[in-house]
């Protein structure tokens, strides 16, 4: 499993447990933590999008491997 396909399952599992939350402290701590899913989630596309760019295929498949 990649790493971005890690963060949407986890940003998925939060989703559901916000969704049956039963109190306004959870909701809160739980929305906090989406927020912050959400933005790793940014990063991590930006980052696959600019070693996509910058590396050949061979480079990228060795990075990823290591």
């Amino acid at each position: 499993m990649s790493h971005l396909s890690a963060l949407e399952l986890r940003l998925s599992n939060e989703r559901a447990r916000l969704a049956i939350a039963q109190t306004g402290q959870e909701r809160e701590m739980r929305k906090v933590w989406i927020a912050q899913i959400e933005k790793e989630i940014d990063s991590e596309i930006e980052f696959i999008g600019k070693v996509a760019t910058e590396m050949t295929d061979d480079e990228l498949l060795a990075a990823l491997v290591a």
